[in-house]
């Protein structure tokens, strides 16, 4: 399991943070959606439009992902997390409410995320990750025990006696969550565009949705109303939000993203408190608070000490070292080239052009290689030529590619 720094550009934190308030909004919207209407269709529907939409927006990307045979197994373990999403998570706030349905699932995320990790990377997360994720997982017990109540004078209000199934659908929807933000973040370590990565998941995973959606059936939601609760869920915290927790990504690690979004369970109570008409207890609101101060722990940068300088924001790579050479000239494009699997030489020629030069002038002479996808065999071999690769006129594109990100 890695050691997880703390994000080291605010934008890409704000990113993922935006769209979790965007998402925090789905389970209001869907409580006002026409009387009859299935939870699971709702959820099915959602991703089969938005997982359309968010490939046909980055088509071309998404191609480059889909033609790779050595990307696909994790695009199909991401698929599957989709999937699993929303025919878990709505039905979930059907049962046990918005507000606890949402927290459950969202403050399962980073426990699932970790593991994964653990599972696959074999690396210890750091100690603030331990302590954010552990503050917030609090502040999720409090807000589970204290955060149902149902809408005065609403009989559709959730059941308690449904809690426990719409809890253990919520750590469904958790896992789920987890699993395809875990490998859209692989997919992009490996060279993906960020809007590639996750929409070969989610064009892959929603065409398995809108399969099931047409066993299913669409009922009540064919209807105008319908119809609009469907549009607004799928382009707005769907689409929209996903392409902002992929830009997200290119900087955070899962677990990492995953925690910054527990965010998302804060706007959801608020609205199911504000809007839908939940009353959580005392216990609920405190934790709300205790949930935001596990975000912020991991969230706020870190400033660098003495002993630190060395290493971006102050905390160890996710090699569990600090900065091994004091001339590295841009440690934090350092750092990130290393966590995506680049050589310690490779890394460190690219951070000081960068350094030297800026880093867009450097990203058009290829030191960024996300581009190779878009470029012929012809400019590869162009490419290796310049860069003094022997051996490279008899590869193949995908072995071309191959060969220049891991000079």
């Amino acid at each position: 399991m890695p050691t997880l720094a703390a994000p080291r550009r605010p934008a890409h934190a704000v990113a993922v943070l935006l769209s979790a308030v965007l998402w925090g909004t789905t389970g209001t919207v869907a409580h006002f959606a026409p009387a009859g209407s299935s939870p699971l269709a709702i959820g099915l529907s959602t991703f089969a439009i938005g997982g359309v939409v968010l490939a046909a927006i980055s088509a071309k990307r998404v191609l480059a992902v889909l033609r790779q045979r050595q990307q696909l197994g994790w695009v199909l373990a991401g698929a599957v997390g989709v999937v699993l999403y929303p025919a878990a998570y709505y039905p979930s706030m059907a049962l046990a409410g918005v507000a606890v349905g949402n927290v459950v699932a969202l403050g399962s995320g980073p426990i699932f995320a970790a593991l994964l990790e653990w599972a696959v990377d074999r690396r210890r997360p750091d100690a603030r990750w331990a302590l954010a994720t552990g503050v917030a997982a609090v502040g999720i017990v409090l807000l589970t025990l204290g955060g149902h109540g149902g809408a005065a004078g609403d009989a559709s209000s959730a059941d308690a006696s449904l809690a426990p199934a719409g809890v253990a659908l919520a750590l469904v929807a958790g896992f789920g969550y987890a699993l395809y933000a875990f490998a859209g973040s692989r997919l992009i370590a490996r060279g993906a565009s960020a809007s590639g990565a996750m929409g070969s998941l989610f064009l892959v995973g929603g065409l398995v949705c809108a399969s099931w959606l047409a066993v299913v059936g669409i009922g009540p939601l064919a209807s105008p109303a319908g119809l609009a609760t469907i549009a607004y869920l799928g382009l707005v915290p769907m689409a929209l939000a996903y392409l902002l927790f992929g830009f997200g990504l290119r900087v955070l690690r899962s677990s990492s993203a995953t925690t910054i979004a527990l965010a998302e369970p804060v706007v959801a109570t608020l609205l199911a408190v504000l809007v839908v008409g939940e009353r959580p207890a005392v216990i609920g609101w405190i934790g709300l608070a205790v949930v935001a101060i596990g975000i912020a722990l991991l969230a706020l940068p870190r400033p660098l000490t003495r002993g630190s300088r060395g290493v971006a924001s102050g905390a160890p790579t996710t090699r569990g070292a600090v900065m091994p050479d004091p001339h590295i000239n841009d440690e934090e494009l350092y750092e990130k080239l290393r966590d995506e699997g680049n050589s310690k030489e490779k890394s460190a020629r690219i951070a000081n052009a960068a350094a030297r030069d800026g880093r867009d002038e450097v990203g058009e002479r290829g030191g960024e290689a996300g581009d190779y996808e878009d470029r012929t065999v012809d400019e590869l071999q162009d490419r290796a030529k310049e860069l003094g690769i022997e051996g490279y006129s008899d590869l193949k594109k995908d072995e071309l590619i191959d060969k220049l990100r891991n000079h």
